[in-house]
């Protein structure tokens, strides 16, 4: 899967959350839980996933572009989410 995301947005989730967006790669995607976005109207299609990598459950918004997944967020899970989707 090709992952792609803005270079200041990566680098700002990397100092805020020590995360960078290449590590979506990892994501566990068969088993994800993704969820159109459709509260508000973002000119795109945004999908939320819920996923894991190795034994952590993380949170990942995306929009499709072309065959590739345009990163826009990627954080760890909440506790909420974790115990709704964990």
């Amino acid at each position: 899967m090709k992952i792609t995301f803005d270079p200041k947005k990566n680098a700002d989730n990397i100092r805020d959350r020590q995360l960078p967006f290449d590590d979506v790669e990892k994501l566990e995607w068969s088993s994800a839980v993704i969820i159109e976005d459709v509260r508000k109207d973002y000119g795109e299609r945004r999908f939320r996933v819920l996923g894991y990598i190795e034994d952590r459950l993380y949170a990942v918004v995306f929009t499709p572009r072309g065959d590739a997944v345009h990163v826009i967020s990627f954080r760890k899970a909440n506790s909420r989410e974790v115990k709704r989707y964990g």
